[in-house]
């Protein structure tokens, strides 16, 4: 199946069906009194805690995490390191925006319970594949990050929906598939929700 068919298939059709919202936004999870459990992509108050997307699965967001309220504050926050990341490594501003959006919504203390770390989520191997001591530091987490993203760009022929796949699951699982996108729900719904992002970024930047 080529790449464009699959994107197709992944824009086109929802693949969580529980969670049909999963791709154009963020989920909130809120516990009332008697434990019932409400998931939720429009929080309709501060009682809702913001769900993080990683590579195993949702995990809750640590405590003094970024909310919804604050993610366009800390969108500027780290806007100029994010734009001279990105042009350091030839990459549209746009896309690095994107990938720090799904990752981690701009939370630089976001971790997974995979292990990854930081805005762009980097695993411990990959940060020291690219010399990043600390992964909560948000100007050594982007350059880790963007550095690994171009270099999948190039492993990958500039296919975006490639690299993006092997970013989410790693470049082995895309290679193993034959250079094609996993069959892994979770990275399927995370391609389509960076391309999301990507083009909402276009327009704005």
């Amino acid at each position: 199946m080529s790449n464009i068919i699959q994107l197709r298939r992944l824009i086109g059709v929802g693949l969580l069906v529980a969670l049909p919202f999963v791709a154009g936004a963020d989920i909130y999870k809120y516990v009332d009194k008697y434990g019932r459990v409400y998931l939720t992509d429009r929080p309709a108050h501060t009682g809702y805690k913001r769900l993080i997307k990683t590579w195993k699965g949702w995990s809750e967001a640590r405590a003094g995490a970024v909310d919804y309220r604050t993610l366009a504050v800390n969108r500027e926050r780290f806007s100029k390191v994010i734009e001279l990341a990105a042009k350091r490594h030839k990459l549209p501003t746009a896309l690095v925006h994107a990938v720090i959006t799904a990752e981690s919504a701009y939370d630089p203390n976001a971790m997974s319970t995979a292990g990854a770390v930081g805005l762009m989520q980097l695993m411990p191997q990959t940060a020291e594949r690219y010399g990043v001591k600390n992964r909560n530091d948000p100007t050594a987490n982007i350059a880790g990050g963007t550095g690994y993203l171009r270099d999948l760009l190039g492993m990958f022929d500039n296919d975006l929906v490639l690299a993006l796949a092997a970013y989410n699951a790693g470049e082995n699982a895309v290679l193993t598939y034959g250079r094609q996108i996993p069959p892994y729900e979770e990275t399927q719904t995370y391609v389509r929700r960076v391309l999301k992002y990507y083009n909402d970024y276009k327009k704005m930047m």
